[in-house]
């Protein structure tokens, strides 16, 4: 065969797909689509979650409880007992001591084997049991005890798997495909763009970064004298280098949508700002700095013929409606309609509320739209909307169905967009498309996001700040208490209410149950207005009908209720100045973000207010954690920092069941002091290399890059 040849069929092999490989049947190829594995190359890409030691044998005499270790030694007894469960022990010995090896799932076959007399070669975690250290259900094999095997050369990488594929079927095939990346890495056939070397040699040796071949089977198959340390932090030269070109593909995704989206059209807004002034002139408040900073910057966007995609995040209560309202404004005045969408039914009334109360006194038709929304009512607004008399329309979900078709809709605005699938906010964006045009998009968000996590998650995003709060705002002091002192609790909401304070009641349970929290809820309702007769209780959760809600809430508003006892429901939107008392009960179960939110429906007013967090013990080290957190700071970017740390990217965004933003092997949160140069390195390939370009995106992101198209 000619060296062509040659060249040409390693190329296919590797860009082949997976059955190529040796011991890959169909359902074998099936399993692994499940973990993105198509392809030779993907085998590659799909990299180890940690590592295990097998590169030397552990005397059995000088093992510790809670490490991992591997061991070899002769079988002396094996028996089997009955207990609660079935279970076969083997008691081995290398003459330092002995050991004991637990199985609770074990056949006949292995039972036989077993037998005294014959040597294993063991490896698990050492646990202390009952007489001797032991082994739970260790990976084993027969040895000659003249003649033992030496141990592993390297370190045993353990990958992410899935139901049927096993560690060592998956080691096997990365062999295979990391023996072809060895035989050759230098060609440029179209077949090997995901193995090419694709940044350039001036950057590998600026940043000190290894090639990429040397970096992926470095990471597969780490000697033994690599620093476990760093491969356990992910601080390994060669795990950076991955990370690096990971988080570039995110980087170049991003900037390619936005190259896309300032090529495409949107109307020019631009308007002398009459609605604006008759607005902030019956205001009750004057804006922040950081509000009128913010507006200036949405305002310049929805002048200019490119779609605006701004993103406007901001702690609780830092006014970030009022903004939306002033560019709702902006685009019902140059003549086109405004769409306001928000994720749950109670924050989109909450939205309705307010917008009413501004825009109705200017003479600015609203529409609402719910999944609630039915019959006659519904059609009218469906009427309204198609024909242009709604000039703002505030809802839910229920504006994606396909009936909602817009006359002129030149304005969205979507709040707390990490609740929203990919898919939602798409085809709303595409309602608002005209003859190749699209409307502006304003998208908010009252959970804070580290700089760090927005500069790579929302890269094709302008980001706009509100890191004022207005004049006034109290600081909220916030305590953490044991749920053993709920009764000291209670008769202090007592005092509370009888001073003139109102309370909330926050119920929570650990299952993801709307029907089981709401159940909670009435529990607590029925027992707090049995311990409160001389207050007035009152309950609101997700199962009541929009009316009724809105009319528990209105109440409360109006300070017709003391205590007002609720779900999760009101984590966002609720507005009540004069309520400055929150009492979260088992908040050890929820999350930063959603504890920060909860504390930030009181503070509103001019009151001194107090958030009191009952846990129920024992708590876990992220639950001290997260209650330490909410102690120490009210700052809603200190929050969010923390909760980056604990949780990582994916749950803060909002992206762990969508698939975006999922990292094989970079962490934002370890990796941002990379993220600068990322950001310069992404602009150098878009302008010397831009054919290097899509081959990075397509090696990491695949069909993911998709997603940020919204």
């Amino acid at each position: 065969m000619k060296k062509g040849a040659q060249t040409d069929a390693t190329a296919s092999a590797r860009s082949a797909p997976i059955r190529y490989l040796k011991g890959v049947g169909p359902q074998t190829a099936e399993k692994l689509a499940r973990l993105g594995i198509q392809q030779v190359w993907d085998l590659l890409f799909h990299l180890p979650l940690r590592y295990q030691d097998r590169t030397r044998i552990v005397p059995i005499g000088a093992l510790v409880a809670g490490e991992e270790a591997l061991v070899q030694g002769e079988v002396q007894a094996s028996d089997l007992r009955f207990g609660r469960r079935r279970m076969l022990l083997a008691r081995i010995s290398d003459g330092t001591g002995s050991l004991t090896l637990r199985f609770f799932h074990f056949s006949a076959r292995q039972q036989a084997a077993l037998k005294p007399g014959i040597w294993l070669r063991c490896y698990g975690e050492v646990r202390h049991g009952q007489v001797t250290l032991e082994l739970t259900h260790p990976e084993y094999h027969e040895i000659e005890p003249n003649e033992p095997l030496p141990a592993d050369a390297r370190l045993t990488p353990i990958y992410p798997t899935t139901e049927g594929v096993r560690q060592a079927t998956i080691r096997a095939l990365t062999d295979q495909a990391l023996s072809r990346l060895l035989a050759s890495t230098a060609s440029t056939t179209d077949g090997e763009e995901h193995l090419q070397e694709l940044l350039p040699d001036e950057l590998l040796a600026e940043l000190g970064l290894p090639p990429l071949a040397q970096a992926i089977h470095y990471v597969h198959r780490p000697p033994a004298a690599a620093s476990q340390r760093d491969l356990a932090s992910g601080f390994h030269p060669a795990q950076q280098r991955l990370a690096f070109e990971e988080l570039l593909a995110q980087q170049l995704s991003m900037q390619q949508l936005r190259q896309k989206n300032r090529a495409q059209r949107a109307p020019s807004l631009a308007v002398k700002g009459v609605l604006r002034q008759q607005l902030l002139a019956q205001l009750p408040f004057q804006l922040t700095g950081a509000q009128q900073r913010v507006i200036d910057e949405v305002t310049h966007d929805m002048q200019q013929p490119s779609p605006m995609q701004r993103l406007v995040q901001g702690d609780v209560g830092c006014g970030k409606t009022v903004v939306a309202a002033l560019a709702v404004l902006q685009a019902v005045e140059a003549g086109y309609q405004a769409v306001v969408m928000a994720p749950t039914e109670l924050l989109a009334e909450q939205h309705r509320q307010n917008f009413a109360q501004w825009l109705l006194p200017l003479s600015i038709e609203m529409a609402w739209l719910s999944g609630r929304s039915k019959g006659k009512v519904r059609s009218a607004a469906l009427a309204q909307i198609r024909s242009g008399e709604a000039q703002l329309v505030v809802g839910t979900h229920a504006l994606f169905q396909e009936e909602v078709v817009f006359d002129r809709l030149g304005f969205v605005v979507v709040d707390e967009q990490h609740r929203f699938g990919v898919h939602q906010r798409l085809a709303l964006r595409e309602k608002g498309r005209q003859q190749h045009c699209f409307p502006h998009q304003l998208i908010m968000t009252a959970t804070p996001i580290p700089r760090t996590l927005a500069m790579t998650a929302y890269a094709d995003l302008d980001l706009s700040l509100i890191d004022e709060l207005p004049p006034g705002r109290k600081p909220i002091e916030t305590v953490v208490l044991p749920d053993g002192r709920r009764d000291e609790v209670v008769q202090r909401v007592r005092q509370a209410c009888r001073s003139g304070c109102q309370a909330y009641w926050v119920c929570t349970l650990i299952e993801e149950s709307e029907t089981l929290q709401c159940q909670a809820a009435e529990e607590s309702v029925a027992q707090l207005a049995e311990a409160l007769p001389d207050l007035r209780v009152a309950l609101v959760h997700g199962r009541l009908k929009a009316q009724e809600k809105a009319a528990v809430m209105a109440a409360f508003k109006a300070g017709e209720i003391d205590l007002l006892v609720a779900t999760t429901v009101i984590e966002v939107g609720v507005d009540v100045p004069s309520a400055s008392l929150m009492v979260i009960e088992n908040a050890e179960r929820l999350g930063l973000a959603q504890l920060h939110q909860l504390r930030g429906r009181v503070g509103r007013g001019s009151e001194k207010s107090h958030c009191v967090l009952l846990y129920h013990a024992p708590l876990s080290a992220q639950g001290k954690a997260r209650l330490a957190a909410m102690r120490e700071t009210s700052d809603g970017f200190e929050i969010a920092r923390r909760d980056l740390a604990l949780r990582g990217p994916g749950e803060i965004l909002g992206t762990r069941q969508t698939g975006e933003l999922q990292f094989r092997i970079a962490d934002i949160a370890r990796d941002q002091a990379m993220l600068p140069d990322v950001n310069r390195t992404a602009r150098l390939l878009m302008e010397r290399y831009p054919q290097r370009v899509a081959p990075i995106i397509r090696r990491w992101l695949g069909d993911a890059a998709r997603y940020g198209e919204v």
